[in-house]
């Protein structure tokens, strides 16, 4: 029975895992070609799309809860509002890094994530990790970037809003999997409550922002048929994508999701060089190589961890009980030796 439960949940992790890979390279796939004003639709107005995603999800979350499907969980409103706008602070301040730092910058930033996190979750929860797990995460920074990073070039507003992006993300990712801990919440059912409010700021913000990122208004933009249904794949793949993020970080960590999430970076660039005749050089297939292989051995580390915790906890359970045994003994002992004691002092 314990060996079927455990390959049902390894079954569990794994689609959950490629539920997110593969969505999100769609999504990135179908937003580029959304957004490219050479190869595609030149709809550049990214945090509006966003909106729309999150207003696509809101909605399968409230036909969700209407059908009950899922039942909503009490979650304080403040909560929400204070997850949103980290959230929501993260999608800005990515959007800004990109457009004021050259793409090495961009990408070296993106990498810090790991490490943000891991010191946050120490912060903000003591957790801490073993010399496997971090010589594995220093593995994988360095293979993704080396495939990645290419030009760097720093300036003052460029690193101000890499580094808001980079905590806001952090901490959303680690506020995903506290929540769902904290008031026993599943992954769609924290969504579904917290895509509205996501969906209904970056509606409103979402036009002014773009205006500053790109200098073009919405309503100015001429969409097409093509143009229209792109825009709904987009929405589509990111409900999925939004699920399955929640999902992964609620099974694992954030950390486990900053790292196995760069696999979607290796396919992302594989798929580039055999969809869209991008440059694959013998840096770029070096550089992914060692990433994978950091990988495996943080999936490694990362088993090894839970086994010896696993093991930990049953010796103290072991321990915990012979002390009890040993003590109900003693008292029983006693208390034979008082009435043994007694008998003499009547005789």
């Amino acid at each position: 029975m314990e060996a079927e439960k455990k390959h049902s949940s390894a079954v569990s992790n794994v689609g959950a895992w490629a539920l997110n890979i593969i969505s999100s390279v769609a999504l990135i796939i179908a937003n580029k070609h959304l957004m490219s004003p050479t190869a595609g639709y030149a709809f550049s107005f990214a945090t509006t799309l966003t909106g729309f995603h999150f207003c696509t999800t809101a909605f399968i979350g409230l036909v969700s809860n209407a059908t009950g499907y899922t039942t909503k969980r009490n979650v304080p409103f403040w909560e929400l509002i204070w997850f949103s706008v980290v959230a929501n602070t993260s999608i800005t301040g990515m959007n800004l890094s990109l457009m004021l730092n050259s793409v090495g910058f961009y990408q070296v930033s993106k990498l810090s994530m790991i490490p943000v996190v891991c010191l946050l979750e120490w912060l903000l929860h003591g957790k801490k990790y073993s010399t496997k797990v971090k010589m594995a995460v220093i593995v994988v920074v360095v293979g993704v970037g080396v495939c990645t990073v290419t030009d760097v070039q720093i300036n003052a507003q460029g690193s101000l809003c890499a580094c808001v992006a980079v905590l806001a993300t952090s901490l959303q990712q680690i506020s995903i999997g506290s929540l769902q801990k904290k008031y026993s919440i599943g992954s769609f059912e924290l969504l579904s409550q917290t895509a509205p409010i996501q969906a209904l700021s970056l509606l409103l913000l979402g036009p002014f922002v773009d205006y500053f990122l790109c200098g073009k208004l919405l309503a100015d933009y001429k969409i097409s048929p093509a143009a229209f249904f792109f825009i709904l794949l987009s929405c589509s793949l990111a409900v999925f994508c939004n699920i399955s993020q929640y999902l992964c970080i609620g099974r694992f960590s954030a950390v486990s999701f900053q790292v196995l999430g760069h696999m979607k970076t290796v396919c992302v660039l594989i798929l580039g060089w055999l969809l869209f005749d991008s440059e694959m050089t013998p840096k770029n297939i070096l550089g992914m190589a060692i990433a994978v292989i950091g990988m495996i051995i943080y999936s490694g580390a990362v088993e090894a961890d839970k086994s010896a915790d696993s093991k930990a906890l049953q010796y103290r359970k072991h321990s915990s009980t012979e002390d009890v045994k040993l003590l109900l003994k003693h008292v029983d002992g006693s208390s034979l030796l008082k009435d043994v004691e007694l008998g003499k002092s009547q005789g």
